[in-house]
């Protein structure tokens, strides 16, 4: 993977992840809220992680996961947990740039087709990729998706940036799912896992397992059940990628 090191900085695109600061939250936040969650980390600790990695510009990819977040609780930060890892980057990185891509309610194909071309234009070093899940709640065929994972995947590893895919939370055992439709999400939702995990370890990346994370399966993960909307959930998968990315790094970071 190359650092490009020489390459000057870009005006991020609109669609990029924002430079100014978090947005106003909803409510006061507690600044102990976070730093005293286990499962979290802070920004300091964050940009300590990754400090020193050859990192200078980041895509992001996928669907709305990535996008933002729609209902913050209080005492969490607004930002999504690819806005927290830009922010991580930029912390340590002079001139660092970051591009945001992901949008609501993509399936697998219609993100390889909106976002591949942008990504690699921008010349990325590092690619971070959330995708899939809206592809399990709809007719799920494992081979057609491994197939379309893998269009969307290789040509970004095969940029030179290095590869980061995000799992998901168990959405299905989370409580978001009818009960009588329980299993079987959770079935494909196991199996979308496997396939992500498989490709991305091929291709020589990273894949980041929030799916077997211990709060996963944690209704409270959410907020008013709506999937993607509760700013712990961003906190607690950003504090994975960090660890994940540190610890491919061979830094090791405790538990």
């Amino acid at each position: 993977m190359s650092s490009r090191p020489d390459r000057p900085p870009v005006h991020t695109p609109p669609t990029a992840t924002p430079e100014a600061g978090p947005a106003a939250p909803a409510v006061p936040a507690d600044p102990d809220v976070e730093s005293s969650d286990p499962h979290c980390v802070s920004p300091d600790t964050a940009a300590e992680l990754l400090r020193g990695l050859p990192w200078n510009r980041l895509a992001v990819l996928g669907d709305s996961v990535t996008a933002g977040v729609m209902g913050p609780l209080p005492g969490y930060r607004h930002r999504s947990f690819a806005d927290r890892f830009a922010d991580a980057l930029a912390a340590t990185r002079p001139g660092f740039a970051a591009v945001n891509l992901a949008a609501p309610h993509l399936l697998v194909d219609e993100i390889r087709d909106r976002q591949v071309v942008p990504a690699l234009e921008f010349e990325p070093d590092v690619v971070m990729v959330s995708a899939g899940g809206n592809d399990a709640f709809r007719d799920f065929a494992p081979e057609t998706l491994r197939a379309g994972l893998a269009a969307l995947l290789t040509p970004l590893a095969e940029s030179g940036a290095l590869l980061v895919t995000i799992g998901l939370f168990d959405l299905a055992r989370s409580g978001l799912v009818p009960p009588e439709h329980a299993d079987g999400m959770a079935r494909r939702f196991d199996e979308l896992d496997r396939i992500t995990a498989g490709l991305t370890h091929a291709l020589g990346g990273v894949h980041v397992d929030t799916h077997h994370h211990p709060l996963a399966a944690d209704p409270g993960i959410y907020a008013d059940d709506r999937i993607h909307g509760n700013a712990r959930g961003h906190a607690v998968a950003f504090a994975a990628i960090a660890t994940a990315l540190a610890r491919h790094a061979g830094r090791h970071p405790a538990d």
